[in-house]
């Protein structure tokens, strides 16, 4: 039998997604740990479950120091996601952009002087959401956007080329805990209101004028039940029609767009 010669410039595993990298994901060690040196922002690390590996143990703790979230993940789905399948355990999602923080947020709106308006995402998991979320803010006039680290996407690549450039003047923080930073806000005089299908306070009997933040839910639950409870007041979308529901980001479009026409009175 003719022995089947290997072709270097073809994949090794054909089966495997190499658009994975190409969406700002980077693999190995010696990539991460480059990553870390340069200061680039690193939002997640999926590292293999159960190593006891001190090269990979430490690395990382290297990474949780400088604000990524990391990830126990199953050798096979490493496997899945490595488009070469040399990922030495590890294989980071970088960030396509900074994250500011929530002072940068509310200074923003101190430069302008005017009163804050900011969009808190509670753990939206759909890239193309959060991507038209920053673009509609952006266009809205909002000085931010909240995100939580965990059980949420960050900005990704997809993010990024969703919110149409809208990355590239609105910051963006992303916080360990959204009740409590909800709470901070709040210390501080802005108003934080949730959106809920059965609130009984309709959207446009509702005074989005002063400093406010809008709390918009994941595409399943809605808010968590934390967040919910920390929310000053909450809103309900009129609807006439059969469904009962618009999505996150159509709801964080009509939101913002009231707020922007009640403040341009």
């Amino acid at each position: 039998m003719k022995k089947e010669s290997f072709d270097r410039t073809k994949p090794r595993f054909p089966d495997r997604q190499p658009e994975a990298l190409a969406e700002g994901m980077i693999e190995g060690r010696n990539a991460l740990t480059e990553a870390l040196k340069s200061g680039r922002t690193i939002d997640k690390v999926y590292i293999a479950e159960g190593s006891t590996d001190r090269s990979l143990v430490r690395l990382a703790a290297q990474a949780k120091e400088a604000g990524a979230v990391i990830v126990p993940t199953d050798r096979r789905k490493l496997d899945q996601m490595s488009p070469t399948g040399a990922h030495q355990g590890v294989i980071a999602a970088v960030a396509a952009h900074e994250y500011a923080s929530v002072d940068d947020i509310l200074a923003l709106a101190a430069e302008r002087g005017e009163a804050p308006m900011i969009v808190i995402c509670d753990e939206l998991s759909d890239p193309h959401n959060l991507g038209a979320i920053l673009r509609t803010a952006e266009c809205a006039g909002a000085h931010g956007v909240i995100i939580p680290k965990r059980r949420s996407v960050g900005l990704t690549a997809v993010v990024a080329k969703t919110s149409a450039g809208a990355v590239e003047y609105l910051p963006v923080a992303r916080v360990s805990n959204i009740a409590n930073t909800i709470r901070d806000l709040k210390e501080r005089g802005v108003w934080v209101y949730g959106t809920a299908a059965d609130a009984e306070s309709s959207l446009y009997r509702t005074d989005l004028t002063g400093a406010a933040a809008i709390v918009i839910g994941n595409e399943g639950e809605g808010m968590s039940r934390l967040v919910r409870e920390s929310c000053d007041v909450l809103v309900s979308i009129p609807m006439k029609g059969r469904i009962s529901s618009l999505n996150a980001s159509a709801a964080a479009a009509v939101l913002l767009y009231e707020a922007m026409r009640q403040r341009m009175q």
